[in-house]
């Protein structure tokens, strides 16, 4: 019984820390002084340090529809769609 107050202890002091810091639970798509960026033609996507251009293959994702975290409506978008080599938005076929 002991135990299980201990759990429910630190299970509540870290959700007060998040709250209270401003953290999420959700885990960034990026780390701190990073961006994603997107493979052309494809679903995969990268992390690049801010300041510097996306690798060749890949592009930043268009304005407004930057995943912020796994899972977030456009993580999951983009999953399914890709920026083709005209900067394009376009569906990916099935399988690719």
């Amino acid at each position: 019984m002991r135990a299980t107050r201990s759990v429910r202890g630190l299970v509540l002091a870290c959700a007060a820390a998040a709250v209270l810091t401003g953290c999420s639970m959700e885990e960034a798509t990026c780390g701190g002084g990073e961006y994603p960026v997107l493979s052309v033609g494809g679903t995969g996507s990268a992390c690049v340090p801010n300041g510097e251009e996306p690798p060749e293959g890949y592009t930043r994702y268009p304005e407004g529809k930057v995943p912020e975290h796994v899972g977030d409506k456009w993580d999951t978008y983009w999953r399914t769609h890709t920026v083709d080599e005209h900067g394009r938005i376009v569906e990916v076929p099935e399988g690719g």
